[in-house]
């Protein structure tokens, strides 16, 4: 994978692009960096361009100043620019994938469809509120990388934590070094951001929902209420994943997002 870096406001901001053809940005979660897109880089790239950034303060991005979800989406917008590309589908992963909602409401006429992977575009309720609180004085208290390794289990489906305790092990271990200002930073944008669950009956979009049966962290009922909104939506249930499909069903995720691409060629 070619890496490649901008500068926005002296901040450096990294990104991976893969392959030729149609472009695809896959936007990660908190707590991530854009390797946990491997398995769908190396399958996608054979056919499309995959360009995968690390938001600001994950990975080789330095933390900036502004890591709204309008922020994060700004941060996409110029990557876009610098690839000199008139439009992408954008997918995000968690609060990956509550940017890319902010990048459909901001700027509509860079996307050509664009997909929530386990992500929601309702607002925190009071209870994730006080929840993001009481995870932001941990990580004061014991440190970011800390604070993920409590909280990693969480993310996988009970299946997988019975069958592929090595799955979470390994993830756990390839973790990047987050800062203390970044996971904070990240869960108080998460705290403010709105509720955008009437964009998708205002989009011409066509947009994927990609949802995990045993996610522990976005509800299913919810996100399945949101998937009949659009005009035009492709829905996949992973059924035996939590939060991280992308590893937990690498395959049946990669057909996913294939099959949403080969719809908007």
């Amino acid at each position: 994978m070619e890496k490649k870096a901008i500068t926005i406001n002296n901040k450096i901001i990294s990104y991976g692009v893969e392959g030729v053809g149609q472009p695809v940005v896959l936007l990660h979660g908190f707590g991530e960096d854009s390797s946990v897109w491997e398995n769908q880089v190396d399958y996608l790239r054979h056919n499309y361009q995959v360009i995968v950034p690390d938001i600001p303060g994950s990975g080789k991005s330095e933390l900036t100043d502004d890591v709204s979800m309008e922020g994060i989406a700004g941060v996409v917008k110029q990557i876009i620019e610098a690839e000199e590309l008139d439009a992408v589908v954008l997918i995000g992963h968690s609060m990956g994938g509550y940017a890319t909602m902010a990048f459909a409401e901001q700027y509509p006429h860079m996307l050509d469809g664009f997909g929530l992977f386990h992500s929601t575009a309702a607002a925190d309720t009071e209870e994730k509120k006080e929840a993001r609180r009481k995870g932001i004085a941990f990580i004061e208290k014991n440190g970011a990388n800390e604070f993920l390794e409590t909280t990693i289990p969480n993310l996988f489906a009970d299946t997988t934590k019975e069958k592929k305790p090595e799955l979470i092990k390994a993830f756990t271990a390839s973790l990047p070094k987050f800062s203390r200002p970044a996971l904070k930073a990240y869960y108080e944008a998460m705290i403010a951001r709105p509720e955008r669950i009437d964009l998708f009956s205002k989009t011409d979009l066509p947009v994927l929902f990609i949802i995990g049966e045993q996610d522990n962290l976005i509800s299913f009922e919810d996100v399945l209420k949101q998937s009949s909104m659009p005009r035009v939506s492709y829905i996949h249930v992973l059924h035996h994943s939590g939060h991280m499909g992308m590893l937990e069903e690498p395959a049946k995720a990669n057909a996913a997002i294939e099959e949403f691409l080969m719809e908007l060629k």
